[in-house]
């Protein structure tokens, strides 16, 4: 069906800005979201479309589903890759840097302050706050799952496949299944899609060299074998932490509640930190915006406050603790995507692989629309008054066109005065 004029000209299709940005203008764009955005992984990816797609138009929908694919294929916290990526292709490695401290140094030093004194939060009078950002995700998501399945899904071909994307995933809820729904849409695509009308662009192209991308790549293998060698001759209890944290980072697949209980298997058996300071900084995690990867700092603090809080400089350890488990775990995301750009993009100019990227960017659609409904909708909505709160939102989202944060706030202070009532 063709687009209604009169809504084209009052909602043009963004346009990729051009020119290069500047460090601190990927920074501080960034750090706002590291502010603002509640809701996880999935609802970040909302979060980043609407202020890099819509709002700043650095790129275009097909550009910033290409990234999304890329994370998706990619071990690591997802929303957390596609915030490098973009800051990578912004203002080129040093914004790749910049775009990860501005999203997620705001919810590491809220988790180290947690670890101070405060790691009951999760567990307070404040569950009722905690509910209403819950209940924003699903309108964050919902708003994300319309906007991209209009660029990305427009047509019956790749509408069909994100449905059984969606389908699969759903009816398969392991990790494994969002790997085998993003190789089932590059198949498929590649197969099927091939006459599909071009997005009108290539891929935009990385200021990472490929010579750099094999030298990242190169280092991500030889830290993961090399890291337990070290742990295992050193006999040291910091290089052990940090490479079960580098490790941790490496091998998940699906966003920051996964690497959870891979972190809890590695840690509280040990005796490195007790499961209830665990399960205490685990709900903590829940009242910060950012990545919930970010509670690695929560861990890493707890752990250099036990094992060095009688001695000299007490205070500044524990901080340096969580900064440095905070960098091990997110170190893979670093090297997989500076590693895996210069070839993301030499790839999509390949016909075939145009091709099978549609089908990615469609079998994205279909896990957004499964992650709608499980976790999202799942864990936020308890009856018709969440419903009605959800709806609410959606509606100054898209409709009204209101800031992310302030709904954000409406919802959390909705659901505060709920609990109270």
């Amino acid at each position: 069906m063709n687009p209604d004029p009169s809504q084209l000209a009052q909602h043009p299709p963004a346009q990729p800005a051009r020119g290069k940005g500047s460090v601190r203008e990927v920074f501080w764009a960034f750090l706002r979201l590291g502010c603002t955005s509640f809701g996880g992984p999935v609802a970040h990816l909302g979060y980043f479309r609407e202020a890099f797609v819509v709002r700043r138009r650095w790129l275009d929908d097909s550009a910033f589903g290409d990234m999304v694919a890329l994370s998706q294929f990619l071990p690591g916290p997802a929303s957390s890759q596609v915030g490098m990526a973009l800051g990578v292709m912004r203002a080129g490695i040093a914004g790749g840097i910049a775009a990860w401290c501005g999203f997620t140094l705001p919810s590491a030093l809220a988790m180290i302050v947690f670890a101070w004194g405060v790691i009951g939060l999760g567990q307070s009078a404040d569950a009722g706050l905690l509910h209403g950002l819950k209940v924003v995700a699903v309108a964050v998501v919902a708003q994300a799952v319309w906007g991209m399945a209009r660029t990305m899904a427009p047509d019956r071909s790749r509408a069909t496949l994100a449905v059984l994307c969606a389908v699969l995933v759903l009816m398969l809820p392991i990790t494994i299944a969002q790997i085998a729904a993003m190789a089932s849409g590059a198949l498929l695509g590649a197969l099927l899609l091939k006459d599909a009308a071009p997005s009108g662009r290539g891929a935009s192209v990385s200021p990472i060299g490929w010579r750099t991308g094999i030298a990242c790549l190169a280092a991500f293998a030889m830290l993961l074998a090399g890291l337990p060698l070290l742990a295992r001759v050193s006999g040291s209890p910091e290089v052990a932490q940090l490479e079960s944290f580098y490790r941790s980072g490496s091998l998940i697949f699906g966003g920051g509640h996964v690497v959870l209980p891979l972190l809890q298997s590695e840690l509280v058996p040990r005796g490195w930190i007790g499961n209830d300071a665990f399960l205490a900084g685990y709900g903590a995690a829940q009242a910060v915006p950012g990545p919930l990867i970010s509670f690695s700092a929560y861990l890493g603090t707890m752990m250099a406050e036990q094992a060095y809080g009688s001695r000299a400089g007490a205070p500044l350890w524990p901080a340096l603790g969580g900064l440095a488990a905070l960098g091990a775990i997110f170190l893979p995301s670093f090297l997989l995507v500076f590693g895996a750009l210069p070839f993301w993009h030499r790839m999509a100019q390949l016909a075939r692989a145009q091709a099978a990227l549609r089908g990615v960017n469609a079998a994205v659609v279909g896990i957004l629309l499964a992650a709608l409904y499980d976790p999202v909708w799942r864990s936020a909505i308890r009856g018709p008054g969440d419903v009605a709160l959800a709806l609410a939102a959606f509606g100054l989202l898209s409709v009204w066109r209101a800031p992310p944060w302030v709904v954000v706030a409406l919802c959390g202070l909705a659901g505060a005065a709920r609990s109270i009532g």
